[in-house]
């Protein structure tokens, strides 16, 4: 098998087109999805209590969760990226 392929050397820096590749998929971590969601459902739940609670329209209740999501995922995204 070696006389084919020799053994993969640790040390080789990638190639220029799997960085860029990495870079590019790196807004569908699956961790970031998984905090947004944690945090998500929460949210929307309370949003949907209050403003049935409050009597209010349902439209200005799912408008208010996505505007819930939209602040999270932004969070997340931001958290990010100052961490790199």
């Amino acid at each position: 098998m070696y006389s084919i392929f020799h053994p993969l050397d640790v040390n080789e820096r990638l190639p220029r087109e799997l960085i860029i590749e990495g870079r590019r998929y790196r807004w569908l971590d699956r961790r970031m999805f998984d905090i947004v969601g944690f945090l998500y459902l929460p949210a929307l739940i309370l949003a949907i209590v209050v403003m049935g609670s409050a009597n209010l329209s349902l439209l200005l209740a799912f408008a208010l969760a996505g505007l819930a999501f939209i602040g999270v995922f932004a969070y997340i995204v931001s958290v990010s990226v100052r961490d790199q």
